[in-house]
C-alpha cells in the first residue's frame, strides 16, 4: 500500500528543489503570503515546510526579518568538511564491520555506474549529478548508525548540495575521487576499518583542498574583473 505524501511533504520537497536550482535565491526572503498564494496551500502547511527547511539549516530566521534561504560562506564549507572528514571516516570504519553483502553489491555496482558516467560524459559529470554524494550517502547507510545518517544525510549533505548550486562550481577531480571511492570500497569489503577510515579521511580532506582552490579561483577572477 502506497504511502500518502501530506501536503506539508510536496511543500517541503518543491521549496527544497526550488532553493538547490536557483528558483528560490541565496539570501531571498520567503513571504508566506506569497508562497502560499502561488502553491496554493494554507499559511499553516507553508509553516511546517519551512520550518523543516530551517532543521535542515536551508533557511534561517532572524528576528523581525523572517525566514530567508541561507547564504553559504567559504568559512562555512571548511567547517563542514572538516566535521564531515571525522564523521565520515568514523562511518567508513563502522561501514567495514556492519556492511551486508547486498548494501557491498549495491556500493560496487554504483561505482560501476560513475565509471560509465565519467567515461561516457566530461569528467565532472557524475559529480555535477550528486554520484558523489549518492556514494558518501551509501557509506553512511552502510554504517547502520543513526545518529550519523541523521548528522550527515538530513543535514551536512544538505548544504554541501547548496554549496554546490550556489557556487556552480565544478569537480576536476571526478576521476581521483572515483578511485579513492575504490580504494575505500575494498578496505571496506576487507573489514578493514582501520584503512578505511584512513582513506576516507584523506578523501575528504582532499575535496576540501579542491574546494579552497575554487574559492581562490573565484576570488582572482573577481580581482581582475575589478
Amino acid at each position: 500500500m502506497t504511502a500518502t505524501v501530506s501536503i506539508p511533504d510536496k511543500v517541503f520537497e518543491h521549496l527544497k528543489k526550488a532553493i538547490f536550482d536557483g528558483s528560490l535565491a541565496v539570501g531571498s526572503k520567503l513571504s508566506e503570503p506569497e508562497l502560499a498564494r502561488e502553491l496554493e496551500v494554507s499559511r499553516g502547511a507553508l509553516r511546517e515546510a519551512i520550518a523543516r527547511l530551517e532543521a535542515c539549516r536551508l533557511v534561517t530566521r532572524k528576528n523581525n526579518l523572517g525566514a530567508r534561504v541561507v547564504e553559504l560562506t567559504e568559512q562555512n564549507l571548511m567547517e563542514i568538511f572538516r566535521v564531515r572528514e571525522s564523521l565520515e571516516g568514523m562511518a567508513a570504519r563502522q561501514a567495514a564491520e556492519t556492511i551486508t553483502e547486498v548494501e557491498l553489491e549495491e556500493l560496487s555496482e554504483l561505482l560501476e555506474q560513475h565509471a560509465d558516467s565519467i567515461n561516457q560524459d566530461e569528467e565532472h559529470a557524475y559529480f555535477q549529478k550528486e554520484g558523489d554524494l549518492d556514494f558518501h550517502y551509501r557509506v553512511v547507510q552502510a554504517s547502520h548508525n543513526q545518529t550519523l545518517f541523521d548528522l550527515l544525510c538530513n543535514d551536512l549533505y544538505q548544504l554541501v548540495r547548496l554549496y554546490r548550486y550556489q557556487f556552480g562550481m565544478r569537480s576536476n577531480r571526478a576521476l581521483k575521487a572515483l578511485n579513492e571511492h575504490r580504494q575505500i570500497v575494498d578496505a571496506i569489503r576487507r573489514g578493514d576499518g582501520e584503512m578505511a577510515e584512513f582513506i576516507m579521511r584523506a578523501h575528504i580532506r582532499a575535496s576540501r583542498d579542491n574546494v579552497e582552490q575554487n574559492f581562490a579561483s573565484a576570488e582572482k577572477t573577481e580581482v581582475i574583473k575589478l
